[in-house]
């Protein structure tokens, strides 16, 4: 061993092969192996370390906005669960005006009948088809009108409320399911390595799960917010319409009690003069009869006019489509042609509709002039049937507004 000492650096190793020494070379060269070895596992601790981190900071981002994604969708979940609860009671009450209003037309309703019954009771001579009659089964007919149209309302209103209920009861369970899913995600967020073992594994298979996209998951929702909005929009609507039926049919018979009522009395008082009244009323009918006439003969010349220029466009549009190929072009002349050929149809559609409407109005205003030339050869001379009997029914009727 002295001797291999004393040897040269240089010369150390071949001394030491010659006296049988061990491998010093691969000695070195496994000590520095080890050393990167070493290194490298410190590398790769060190990077699967910061991968590890990176990840859990990711999952926890969208754990986050996970949540943040379900908070969201709860609060529109229940601010139309609030609304549409809010929806339903309102048109819970609603339901109970239509139903007293429907039940406010059988005392009305049966008045009107007895009063039909009374004056039938008079004489021959005298049982006629007068005013009084008109206004009477006008009243019958408005008030069985406004109950049949408000037994309608009182259906399509329960049909609301009904789909009003599967809304919110959808969106309770929606709730629900997204309130559990937060909680969840939310325990996902919290854990930690440390608490992991605290936790209970799923018993259930990967397999028996439903599995949705984020998409349709969105969309899910989405569709119970938009199924809610509709119902609200229509339960809304619907609310509208109501309150405008329960005023459009307590004004229609209040305005028929009164003409009614008025006619009564019209007959009673003015019983002498009630010829004289329909000769004056006679010659302002014939003038408007007349006036339709010419106000229809005027559309009828109007119609003319714009056809002769709605075949003058037309002519313009077929001539047009006889251009070459290329040049068939969807210009600005064409857009006007085309454009000009839908207004004038519609205007000519809009004036013969109102040559329609003339004729019905023409129709109607005939009617009333053959009502007065029979009125004007008529006497009303059941002073009693009216004045006492009628009158005394009629007071008792009150029309209420729901």
């Amino acid at each position: 061993l002295l001797r291999v000492l004393r040897f040269p650096p240089t010369d150390q190793k071949h001394a030491l092969q010659q006296v049988g020494g061990p491998d010093l070379v691969n000695m070195e060269v496994m000590l520095n192996h080890s050393e990167l070895f070493r290194a490298e596992c410190k590398r790769l601790m060190l990077e699967t370390d910061k991968a590890c981190k990176r990840m859990q900071d990711e999952d926890s981002k969208q754990l986050d906005q996970r949540v943040r994604d379900i908070q969201f969708l709860k609060k529109e979940l229940e601010l139309k669960l609030d609304e549409i609860i809010l929806e339903t009671d309102v048109l819970v009450a609603l339901q109970s005006r239509v139903i007293k209003a429907l039940e406010a037309c059988k005392e009305p309703l049966r008045v009107t009948v007895l009063c039909l019954e009374e004056r039938k009771r008079r004489t021959p001579p005298e049982r006629l088809y007068d005013e009084v009659n008109i206004e009477l089964l006008k009243e019958r007919e408005v008030t069985e009108g406004v109950a049949s149209l408000l037994e309608r309302v009182a259906e399509q209103v329960s049909e609301q409320i009904r789909l009003n209920r599967s809304v919110k009861y959808h969106l309770e369970r929606d709730l629900k399911e997204k309130f559990e899913a937060q909680n969840i995600d939310n325990s996902c967020a919290l854990m930690t390595v440390h608490s992991i073992s605290n936790q209970q594994m799923s018993k259930h298979s990967s397999s028996a799960l439903l599995t949705v996209t984020p998409k349709q998951w969105e969309n899910m929702a989405d569709l119970n917010i938009a199924k809610a909005e509709q119902q609200k929009s229509n339960s809304v609507s619907l609310r509208a319409l109501v309150e405008s039926v329960l005023q459009q049919t307590a004004a229609d018979m209040q305005k028929q009690f009164q003409a009614t009522t008025a006619a009564i009395q019209l007959n009673v008082q003015q019983i002498k003069s009630a010829k004289d009244q329909m000769e004056e009323k006679l010659p302002k009918i014939l003038s408007e009869i007349n006036g339709q006439q010419m106000i229809r003969e005027d559309l009828q010349v109007a119609i003319t006019e714009n056809e002769h220029f709605l075949s003058l466009a037309q002519t313009r549009l077929a001539l047009r489509h006889q251009r070459p190929g290329k040049e068939q072009c969807h210009d600005p002349a064409q857009v006007q042609l085309l454009a000009e050929i839908q207004q004038l149809t519609a205007h000519i559609n809009k004036l013969r509709e109102e040559v329609v409407q003339s004729e019905e109005e023409q129709r109607a205003l005939v009617r009333c002039q053959q009502k007065l030339q029979e009125g004007i050869d008529i006497k009303a001379n059941s002073l009693y049937i009216d004045e006492v009997l009628c009158q005394q029914h009629r007071e008792a009727i009150i029309i209420h507004s729901f």
